[in-house]
């Protein structure tokens, strides 16, 4: 078979044509690939040239406003040079720690932040880690609004509300027929209550509202834990049969303690007043007793101290201790006759000679600030995060009789102003402050020679109102018919 010159078989055509169309589409690609990297290193040309950039920002608005130790971090361009502390401005002004890594820049904020505040974050000079121009980042927030819970007792059933400061929106989460106390972390609720306990209907008399309790109430202490919605309740294991009192939460880390008193006590021994602490992230925990090696181990007063693990107690015998939470590395800061109140590293404390600040972090001590007004007989001291102090007075008459309760702040120069002026016919049992210290709570029995207190083992008068009020400006917010804030740190004393 002859075939002509110049001709070619069709699959020979065929393969031509698919060289040719490989060899286009490659010139094509090629092409796309030079204009897509000539746009992407002007681009990278132009970041470099304009400087870093925010692309993010993460920050939780309500934890914020409730807990020290929040973080905003910031997301940019590039990655960076490290941005030190000077170079950041924030306002209104508070206290923080700022890192970098990589593209992020970390502002921790040292204390808790005001509610509903807009706050501007300024970082000058911030340069990428290979070079450029240097920018000015800024970045404003507004802060979550505060809430916190109250524990309301009635005859019929005791609740724990979680309300807002217009006090209009307060939600039940959990309802018990005897609740002695609770508490608050991050993540749970700790109820103290009693199960098969008799009626509490008032009828006992106006005895001592601190720790040794009102009279014998009857029934099994338990301990419960929920979520801070009151669900996901489960009953935590206690170190016997016995009484629980002075229950509290550590401001981070999701641990609790209280002091624990057996119920067969007497004669022949037992625990009494024992100091435990427990973990609530582990569910099979156990509670843990503070034993110091060759101490009286019988806790009069305690706190946990501000962002540790560590405890504070005074002991029956006067001793002022600071330990791990089972004891170990203690030392003993003194004698003290009572414990006022733990702020960051400073302790208030009463001695013999008078209420002093104590730095736990070296030992020394100070006395308080004299505040610029007078205000009367000093009754109690809560120091607020960020320094000064809000304070409890009773006014004296012309003869020394305590009349009209003041509720004072004083500042670390002795700068004062009231808060709170209480006049004499009702009691005020307790001032607490907001963990941002913008606000403070005051619990006062109204009426109190008519207002008889119930029978629990910490026996409050039936009808208590807390007054809420700005620190700064004494302005009151709202008052509650409810006591025993989630701001407090410790039980009524």
């Amino acid at each position: 078979m002859s075939t002509d010159v110049g001709s070619a078989p069709a699959a020979t055509r065929r393969s031509q044509a698919r060289k040719r169309r490989s060899r286009a589409f490659g010139l094509a690609f090629a092409t796309v690939v030079g204009v897509l990297l000539v746009a992407g290193l002007a681009g990278a040309a132009a970041g470099t040239a304009q400087g870093p950039r925010v692309t993010d920002a993460q920050f939780d608005r309500k934890a914020a406003v409730a807990t020290s130790g929040s973080r905003l971090i910031l997301t940019t361009t590039q990655a960076l040079a490290d941005v030190t502390h000077d170079q950041v401005t924030i306002t209104p002004a508070t206290p923080f720690a700022v890192d970098t890594s990589g593209r992020r820049i970390g502002i921790r904020f040292t204390l808790p932040l005001w509610d509903e505040t807009k706050y501007t974050v300024k970082i000058a000079g911030v340069r990428g880690l290979g070079g450029g121009p240097e920018t000015t980042l800024t970045h404003t927030f507004r802060t979550g609004k505060e809430s916190f819970f109250l524990l309301q007792r009635t005859d019929d059933e005791d609740t724990i509300f979680r309300t807002d400061l217009s006090g209009e929106k307060a939600v039940p989460v959990f309802r018990h027929a005897h609740i002695e106390d609770y508490r608050a972390t991050s993540s749970h609720l700790i109820i103290s209550v009693r199960e098969d306990a008799g009626a509490s209907d008032g009828s006992g008399g106006s005895g001592d509202s601190g720790d040794s309790g009102g009279g014998e109430v009857d029934g099994t202490t338990k301990l419960i834990v929920t979520d801070l919605a009151g669900e996901h309740r489960r009953t935590l294991p206690l170190p016997g049969e016995g009484t629980v009192t002075n229950l509290q939460s550590a401001d981070r880390g999701e641990l609790v303690g209280y002091t624990f008193t057996d119920a067969g006590i007497g004669a022949d021994g037992g625990r009494e007043s024992m100091l435990f602490t427990m973990s609530l992230k582990d569910p099979d925990a156990e509670p843990q007793a503070v034993q110091i090696e060759g101490a009286d181990n019988r806790v009069v007063q305690w706190r946990f101290v501000p962002a540790t693990d560590r405890v504070l107690f005074v002991g029956f015998d006067g001793t002022l201790w600071l330990s791990d939470k089972t004891g170990k590395d203690a030392v003993t800061l003194g004698n003290a006759v009572t414990l006022d109140g733990v702020s960051g590293s400073t302790a208030i404390v009463d001695r013999a000679d008078g209420l002093l600040a104590v730095n736990l972090a070296d030992g020394t001590e100070q006395p308080l600030p004299t505040p610029d007004t007078d205000f009367g007989q000093l009754r109690s001291v809560v120091p607020l995060p960020g320094g000064g102090t809000v304070r409890l007075y009773a006014e004296l008459d012309e003869y020394g009789i305590p009349g009209d309760s003041i509720v004072a702040f004083v500042a670390d120069d002795g700068t004062s102003s009231t808060i709170e002026h209480v006049p004499v016919s009702d009691a005020v049992l307790r001032i607490c402050v907001s963990p941002n210290g913008r606000y403070a709570a005051t619990v006062v029995a109204p009426d109190i020679i008519d207002n008889p207190y119930d029978q629990y083992l910490l026996p409050m008068p039936k009808r208590l109102e807390t007054h809420i009020s700005e620190i700064a400006t004494g302005d009151e917010v709202v008052a509650l018919a409810a006591f025993d804030s989630s701001w407090c740190r410790v039980p009524p004393q």
